[in-house]
């Protein structure tokens, strides 16, 4: 028999006794990887008649796609918010402790800081892969200082911004040049805003919409404009009201343009949102629903005071305060705890709770050609989990990053 050698001298990985994530379930199934890519079997046997050069038993775990978070402010005692001596080393600190929670990209997230914050940080939160150094960075996400101040939440008021100048040349002085930046977070009600959501949907930056009071009809209005996107869903936003559900309306509006989604992210951390309230999301727009941790600095460390941007927070338990308030302020839980407690929380299939932290992140951030699916020619980046969705391996370009 001719070996793979027709096409490339890479070697094949087959994974074998495993239930893939395919077509939103899990099947039966094996998986082929060379050169960090997933292989099409049926190519490989009839068009270069190959086989696999080594096996892997994954004694019937589940394999999923690898975990993208598109809100983490840090973590490990990095603050991605802090204009430290050494940024991208603090970022590969968290990059490298992440992918045992079975993340395998991600989107650094600054909160409301002053614009030299951002003009020293930015530049230097490059886009770049992953690898047995750590999850790869998918551009950074900026939330704020375009926000409300009467839902900043935990954003330091003193820097908070409006687009006093029409929008662009706001997001210019404050952020810099945006070539690393994959989100931004604003309130649509800001005047002026809406110049700038479409300056940012034209440059491929997700625009999400929140800590902000808009009622329903602004929130639509950011949507056509091209925002795709709601911060932490129920938090730092108008709570639900039957005569104008406000920005929680987005999820069964009837104004949403043709062919577009709008995705909204949900801390399932058993403290930023009630359990009901997640399941109410949920059975409202399940293909929608994006699970993030925001995570801060402290999370993986012990209950204390830590920093999150400009401001201190109390870690107390698994709740994270603003320093001698009761204003939570990010959450310390990891991606993996997210997706078992939204499967548990939702009553989800166990594919709803998986797709939750992968495929839809990737449809969001528009990378789902790539990641995010377990699809032939995409990404080898994902997990191995057992079935309580414990991750056990988490593989990135196809080779093994971490093992339990």
């Amino acid at each position: 028999m001719p070996s793979n050698k027709s096409v490339s001298d890479a070697p094949i990985t087959q994974f074998v006794n495993c239930r893939i994530l395919k077509n939103h379930r899990l099947q039966w199934e094996d998986l082929w990887v060379r050169e960090g890519k997933i292989l099409n079997p049926e190519k490989l046997f009839f068009d270069e008649e190959g086989f696999a050069d080594h096996k892997v038993d994954c004694e019937n775990k589940i394999i999923a796609p690898g975990f993208i978070d598109v809100q983490i402010n840090g973590g490990y005692g990095i603050d991605f918010s802090q204009a430290s001596s050494d940024i991208r080393g603090g970022v590969a600190v968290v990059a490298k402790k992440i992918i045992e929670q079975g993340v395998t990209s991600f989107c650094p997230t600054l909160v409301t800081s002053p614009p030299d914050i951002y003009h020293k940080v930015i530049p230097e939160l490059r886009e770049q892969d992953g690898g047995p150094e750590g999850a790869g960075v998918l551009g950074i996400h900026l939330e704020g200082p375009f926000i409300s101040e009467e839902k900043r939440g935990a954003h330091p008021p003193k820097f908070l911004r409006t687009f006093k100048a029409g929008g662009v040349a706001d997001l210019m002085e404050t952020y810099g040049p945006l070539d690393n930046v994959a989100m931004v977070t604003l309130a649509p009600e800001l005047a002026n805003s809406a110049a700038a959501i479409r300056e940012l949907a034209g440059r491929g930056i997700a625009v999400s919409v929140g800590h902000s009071m808009a009622d329903l009809s602004q929130a639509e209005e950011a949507v056509q404009n091209g925002a795709t996107f709601i911060t932490h869903l129920f938090n730092a936003m108008l709570p639900f009201h039957h005569r104008d559900p406000g920005i929680v309306g987005l999820l069964t509006s009837d104004r949403i343009p043709p062919g577009q989604t709008v995705y909204y992210g949900m801390i399932a951390d058993g403290i930023h949102t009630h359990p009901a309230a997640l399941r109410i999301a949920h059975r409202a727009h399940p293909a929608g629903l994006v699970l993030v941790t925001d995570a801060v600095t402290a999370m993986g460390l012990p209950p204390g005071r830590h920093t999150l941007g400009q401001q201190q927070i109390d870690i107390q338990g698994l709740h994270a305060y603003v320093a001698g308030t009761t204003t939570l302020s990010g959450s310390i839980a990891t991606m993996d705890m997210c997706v078992r407690h939204f499967r548990e929380a939702s009553g989800c299939t166990v594919e709803a709770a998986l797709e939750a932290a992968s495929l839809h992140p990737a449809q969001l951030l528009g990378i789902s050609h790539r990641k995010g699916t377990l699809e032939y020619g995409t990404d080898a980046d994902f997990v191995v989990l057992d079935d309580t969705l414990t991750v056990r391996e988490t593989y990135i370009a196809g080779q093994q990053v971490w093992r339990k």
